[in-house]
C-alpha cells in the first residue's frame, strides 16, 4: 500500500502511456548499445544522428523525416563512420557486427521472442557490446515484457529512490527487491520514471 501512494502521483501523470516496442529486435538493440552509460538527452542527440545519417530518408511537407537504419545500412559502415557521429570505436565495432551478423543470416534476433527472460539475456550477452543492461532493455523495448525494469540502469534507480523517499541508494537486487509488489508492471514504471526525466529536460513540451 505505501509503494502505490507513493508511486500513484507518477502513474497518475502518465496514466495510459505504455512503453513503445521498436519495430524490431535489431532496432532495440542498436538503441540500446549505442545509449550505454551515456545521459538521457546524449542518448537521444546520438541517434537522432545515426537516423539521419545512415536512415532512409523522406520530406513531410517540406520537413525531413528519417527511418531508422536497416542492418544492411550499417553492416557497411566503418568504426570511423560512427565515430564522426560521436560513438566510440567499441560501440561502433559492436554495432557493425551485429548488423553483418543479420545481414549474413548468422544472427536471428527476432526468434528470441521464443525464449524465456533468462535465456534471451544469455544470448544477448554473447554478442560484443551486450550487457545485462542492454539484453534487459531490449526484453522491455524490443520484446514488449512490461515486467522487466532494467536494474542497472543508475539514472533509473536513483529516480526510483527519489520517488519512494528511500535513504539508502538501490543496487540492482535492491530494485527487485522494493518493485517485488508490482512485478508485473515494473516496466512500466521503468517507463513512467523515463517520461518523468525527458518532461523535466524539456523534451515533451
Amino acid at each position: 500500500m505505501g509503494l502505490d501512494k507513493k508511486l500513484w502521483p507518477l502513474t497518475k501523470r502518465f496514466k495510459g502511456v505504455k512503453p513503445p516496442r521498436f519495430a524490431t529486435v535489431f532496432e532495440a538493440l542498436i538503441n540500446g548499445i549505442a545509449c550505454q552509460q551515456l545521459s538521457l538527452s546524449v542518448g537521444i542527440q546520438l541517434l537522432n544522428r545515426i537516423a539521419e545519417a545512415f536512415g532512409l530518408g523522406i520530406s513531410v511537407n517540406g520537413v525531413p523525416a528519417y527511418a531508422f537504419p536497416r542492418p544492411q545500412d550499417l553492416a557497411r559502415l566503418t568504426p570511423e563512420d560512427f565515430r564522426k557521429l560521436g560513438l566510440n570505436r567499441q560501440k561502433a565495432r559492436a554495432i557493425i557486427e551485429l548488423s553483418i551478423a543479420v545481414v549474413k543470416d548468422r544472427l536471428h534476433l527476432e526468434s528470441l521472442e521464443g525464449l524465456n527472460d533468462e535465456q534471451v539475456v544469455e544470448r544477448l550477452c554473447e554478442l560484443r557490446g551486450v550487457g545485462r543492461w542492454t539484453a534487459e532493455y531490449v526484453l522491455l523495448r524490443g520484446l514488449g515484457r512490461l515486467h522487466i525494469f532494467p536494474g542497472d540502469d543508475v539514472g533509473a534507480r536513483n529516480q526510483l529512490q527519489r520517488w519512494l523517499r528511500l535513504r539508502k541508494p538501490l543496487d540492482y537486487q535492491g530494485v527487485r527487491r522494493v518493485l517485488a509488489p508490482w512485478q508485473s508492471h515494473a516496466g512500466l514504471i521503468y517507463f513512467h520514471l523515463l517520461m518523468n526525466r525527458l518532461d523535466e529536460k524539456g523534451y515533451l513540451k
